[in-house]
Parts: C-alpha cells; structure tokens; sequence
C-alpha cells in the first residue's frame, strides 16, 4: 500500500462525512447525488484493493454487521427518565409556578420547547470522537443494544466533529418521516406483505431488525435532544447551549426547537406548533418544556425517577370525520351487547380505523347517531376508537335508526334490557358461544386462574368442537383430545393439559375473579374474600350481608346473589370444586386490622422489579384498596418509570409519592 492511496482515503472519508452533514444534518447539500455516489464507489474500490485502509468508522461500513441471534442488554451511564405529562393550559401554568416555588423566584423562567416526537426514545455513545455504542430506552436503567442499527442511519455520524469530548453519551429519538412512512407501506403492500400501522411503529419495527442490512433500507432518521453522560470538554451551562453544541459535533438536532419565557411562552409556541402540526414531515404528539438553566435543573432535581424541571405537553386525541355505514352488536363476557360502529376506513392518529365504539344505547340516543350520517371518530395512542359526535350539517334524508336485537346475534336468544339500565344483555348464558368463550377467555386469565396456551385459537376451536359446555370441562380434556386441534401438536397439547393441572391450586380471590360475576373485579373479589374467609360463607350470604363488604354497594350486592342464586352457576362451581380446583379458606378476616386498612392506593408508570399486578396483590394483601385515578382521598402513590397524568395530579394534590425502594422499606420487603 503506497502512501497515497492512504492520503487518498483519508481525504474521500474527510470530503463524504463533511456532505453526509451538509445533506442529513444541515439539509443544505453541495453535491448532487451522482457526484456523491462516485467518491462513496472510489472509496470502496480502495478499501477492497487494500482492506488495511478500512476503518470502523469509514462510510462503507454502514452495513457491515452480520444478522444478530439476539439482542444484547446494556445498562446506560446514567438512567434515561420519564416525563410527567401535561394535558391542558392549566396544568402547564401548574408546573411553572412548582419550578418558580422551588427555585424561589417570581421571574419568568427560561424554558427550551421542541417537539415531542412520536419515535424511540435512544441513547448513543461516542469516545474520541468514534460511534461506539447505541441503545435503545428499555426500562430506563437498561435497553437493547442496537449499535448495528443505528450505524446504518446516515443521519448519525460514525466520527465526531470539532472538539467533541472525550466521552459523550447523546440521546434523542428515531422516528420515521411520514413520506418515507408511505413508500415504505406501498412497498410493503406491493410485496404482498402486511402494511404497519403508524410511522411510530415503524420506527420501532425498523431499529429492533437483527439483521441491519433490513435497517438500512427504511427511512429511519434521528434527532438528538439532550446530553447524558459527559467527560472532558466545556460545561455547558444551558440546555439551549448543549443543543448548540451538539449541532457543532455534526448531531442533528430539532429545528424547531426554542428558547421560549414563562408558561405564556410555552403556550404560545405550543399553539404555533399545533397550527402547522400536519405540515410537519413527522409525526408528533406533543410539545416537551425543559427549563433552560442547567444550575436550575440540578436544583430542581427529580421526582420518581421524572425530572422536575421538564413536562410533556400532550396534543389532544386526533379526530376525522367519515361516514357510518352499519352497526353490529357484539356479544360479551356477562352477555352484555355492546354496539360497534361499522365506519368508511379513515386515517386517525396515526392509524386507519374501520371500527369504532359505541359505548351504549344511550350514548347513541344522547348523541343522535344514527346509521348513514357523517361522524367525527377519535384516536388518543392505543386507546379504542370512538364516534365522538355526529356532523348534523351533512346529515342525508335516508339515515336509519340504531335499533336494539330483539333477540342474541349469536345465539339468538332473547335480549333483555332492565328499565333505567344503558346495557342490554343476551339471556342465553353460556349456552351463547359469544358469552362461552369470553367467560373461559376470563377464566383462562392470568390474573384469574393463570391457565397458560389457553388463547383465543384453542378456545374458539373447543367450542366449535363441543368439548367445553364450561370452565369445569377443562378439566376433563386430555392431550389426546387436544392434539387434534388446529396448530396444536402433542408437546403444545401435554403443556396445555400440564397448566390446566396447575391451575387447581389457587386462591380464592383468583377463583372469584375467575368466575366472571358481573361488575366483581380483582379489587371485589378481593375484598369479599376477606369480608367472609370460605367460599360457603359467601353463597349463603344474602344481599344485605354481602354489602357489608367494604366498597361493595346495593349494584354488586345483587349482582353477587344473583350469580349465586342460579342454578347452572352453582352448578359450574360445584363441578369445579370436585374436580380438584381448591384454595386454602379460613374464618372471615375482615375484622383483622390490617396495617393497610382504609388506605387508598394508586399505581403508576413501571416499576424497576415489581409488575404492577404483583404491586397490587401486595398492598391488597395488606388491606389497601388499590384505585384507578388520583383523588384527594388517595393515601399515596406507588410510581416507576413513564408515570403520566396519576403522577401530574398527585403532586398537584399534595397526595405522598413513593418509589418502589421506599415501598419496599415500608412494607418490610427485601430490597429489590
């Protein structure tokens, strides 16, 4: 090798790596693309004549890892919070006046604003200036290294400019841009493949490749938004300054991005932001507000693992209108029939919708839908789509009335509706298919009696087959029955016997959950266990009695008499018991003062080491009523990682907020 060719492919890495900037990052090239392309192919030609020229971080090795088997897990430098979230004018304005409470000012503060992109959140590491690692958020503490991954993005440099530190952990999210979101779709469909759902999804599918050379051909791009770990080089003083300064090592960085003063400068370029949110060329679901002062943000310091200096201002529910074509009435577990809105497909938050609910008969007359009109449909992330409101000015002359069955769509039995109830419901019980396999779907489940490879498949199919009339005939079946069914060889069909097995030995809270008795869940199921300690105490309790319960009201009380006053769920609970499902019972404990006694507790966001649900059978264990919202008579609040809205509202109520380590203290349990 002659020291020139060397000189020669240091200058074309130099000459590609400065217009990869000027094209990915500054969006302002100086080449056209064939121009381009010839020093990239003049620089793999030298490199295959002499492969002792190639380095790690030359151009030509964006692709050049082989397909992983899996995954590694890296632990971060420093965990890669949360954010608290804000949903309107006055919780922006609350968490303003916390940051000026704490820092004890009555200035306006300084605040950095950029948009909250709809991507994956990642975390990339320099040292001397060379791309050593990526990795993606995971649980905050620790993600999947996706270093492969991220080389393939020609929006991120492989080497640093200028003075950039010795050791420099950046962090920023992968997203897709929409355009590039829409060929990579019409690709997909073109291929006869399954089309993705959103950019979001996308993005995520794209970067979790095992074989990087798939990561390079999607349109993936990626923004830096903050500093994480740092050694050598200049403090930086301010967030808006480390923005600056990664720009000058050649990170691209939101354009959009602001120095902004007060909650009214917050808002103001939240409103901005929201007016040319469509014209944007990614997808976004929010505003993020970060106190500007680096000093500040020491000092304001963290709550729950979430800063205090920074909150997520989220967009509201994207709508779209489109026509109502027909209603179906689907059947549920306790034969409730819930009407679903059969709709012309439309593009909503990032996902076309066909279905949407609607909720009950009257929600339907409250809002005079009626089958034909033009409806407003909305979409807030994962949660079900929903027909918000009718557009009266586009209503036609042939719209039809939304009638109720008069008899099951499934089984067609009669449909029943109680005077002043919203719910009509299907009498057949589970003699009704649709009310069978919800009811073992329920009973199958793992909070219930944890019956794993019990899915939708195999329940469908057993029904189908006759072989289960209900819960208590599971316990008949035997490997040779199931290894007849679809996609159900003999190892998978002695599993399914094996868990089916399992499952005898429970708990009687799991066994009353399991049940599936209207409007009794975990929480109920729980509290009746206690109130009466055996199973015969609570069937021979009347409705008085059983309302004695704590939290238990006249509605469940007669839910719970009801169920057991029918012949056939007796039946079913006699069959179950004698075939060797049992719980351990005692005396009635509701008199035992439990130290959680009366108290009322939340859970948020994700926990290091507890799941949620083994959170909750903690503090119910205890005598605790664990909540769904936030209220002034909340005791206190369990939070972990990506706590939302319940977080936001209990610091707003002044209601105590702990992490799983104090929990942990509290409760007397071993460090985690």
């Amino acid at each position: 090798m002659t020291d020139a060719a060397r000189r020669r492919a240091e200058a074309l890495r130099e000459q590609i790596a400065h217009h990869n900037h000027r094209y990915y990052v500054l969006d302002d090239p100086e080449i056209d693309d064939f121009a381009y392309d010839a020093l990239l192919r003049e620089l793999q030609a030298l490199e295959a004549t002499h492969p002792e020229l190639l380095t790690p971080d030359s151009p030509t090795q964006r692709v050049g890892a082989a397909p992983l088997a899996e995954f590694g897990t890296v632990r971060h430098p420093q965990p890669m919070l949360s954010l608290e979230n804000a949903f309107s004018d006055e919780d922006v304005a609350a968490f303003d006046r916390r940051v000026r409470e704490r820092l004890g000012t009555g200035d306006d503060i300084e605040y950095v604003a950029e948009p909250k992109l709809d991507g994956l959140a990642i975390s990339v590491i320099y040292r001397h200036g060379l791309l050593e690692r990526a990795a993606t958020r995971g649980d905050g503490e620790q993600g999947e290294d996706v270093t492969a991954n991220i080389r393939t993005l020609r929006s991120v440099p492989l080497r640093l400019m200028g003075d950039a530190p010795a050791f420099l952990e950046a962090r920023g999210e992968v997203f897709m841009p929409v355009a590039g979101f829409e060929r990579l779709n019409a690709d997909q469909v073109a291929r006869g493949l399954k089309p993705f759902v959103n950019p979001r999804n996308a993005a995520a599918g794209s970067l979790r490749q095992l074989d990087p050379r798939v990561t390079a051909t999607r349109p993936l791009e990626l923004y830096f938004y903050a500093l994480g770990a740092v050694e050598g080089g200049t403090v930086r003083d301010s967030h808006d300054a480390a923005l600056k300064a990664l720009r000058d090592w050649g990170l691209r960085t939101s354009p959009e991005a602001r120095r902004v003063r007060g909650s009214a400068g917050c808002l103001a370029y939240y409103a901005d932001l929201q007016s040319r949110r469509a014209a944007l060329a990614y997808q976004i679901d929010g505003v993020v507000y970060k106190v500007d002062d680096l000093a500040s943000q020491e000092k304001l310091g963290f709550v729950s693992r979430a800063p205090r200096w920074a909150i997520a201002h989220k967009f509201p529910a994207e709508e779209a209108r489109t026509r109502l074509r027909s209603v179906d009435f689907q059947v549920g577990r306790t034969g409730a029939l819930t009407p679903v809105a059969r709709l012309e497909p439309v593009m909503v938050g990032g996902a076309t919708v066909g279905n949407a609910t609607l909720h009950n008969l009257d929600e339907i007359a409250r809002k005079d839908i009626r089958i034909g009109d033009t409806v407003i449909v909305r979409r807030a992330g994962d949660v079900i789509p929903e027909v918000v409101r009718v557009d009266f000015e586009r209503r036609p002359d042939d719209t039809l009335p939304i009638i109720l069955p008069a008899s099951c769509p499934v089984c067609g039995s009669r449909v029943d509706r109680v005077e002043g109830q919203a719910v009509a419901r299907c009498t057949g019980a589970l003699r009704c298919q649709a009310q069978r396999h919800e009811a073992l779907r329920h009973f199958a489940a793992r909070r219930a009696m944890d019956i794993d490879g019990l899915g939708d498949a195999v329940i469908a199919q057993l029904i189908e087959r006759d072989l289960v009339q209900s819960p208590a005939d599971l316990y008949l079946l035997d490997w040779e029955q199931l290894a007849q069914l679809e996609r159900l060889g003999e190892k998978s069909a002695r599993n399914l016997v094996a868990a089916i097995a399992a499952s005898r030995s429970t708990t009687l809270p799991r066994f009353l959950f399991a049940l599936g008795i209207p409007d009794v869940g975990e929480s109920t199921a729980a509290a009746l266990a206690r109130q009466f300690g055996n199973l015969d105490a609570l069937l021979s309790a009347d409705a008085t009695r059983l309302e004695q319960t704590p939290d238990v009201g006249p509605v469940i009380a007669a839910n719970v008499a009801g169920f057991f006053a029918d012949a056939d769920n007796l039946r079913i609970v006699a069959a179950l018991r004698a075939r060797g499902v049992q719980w351990q019972e005692g005396e009635p404990v509701a008199a035992v003062a439990l130290p959680l006694s009366g108290q009322t507790w939340v859970l948020t966001g994700t926990l290091p080491t507890l799941s949620r649900d083994e959170a909750k059978d903690l503090l119910e264990a205890r005598g605790a009523k664990v909540a769904g919202s936030v209220s002034k008579k909340t005791n206190c609040v369990l939070a972990g990682e990506e706590a939302g809205s319940k977080l936001a509202k209990a610091i707003e109520l002044g209601v105590p907020v702990i992490d799983e380590a104090t929990f942990r203290q509290q409760l007397g349990l071993p460090a985690g």
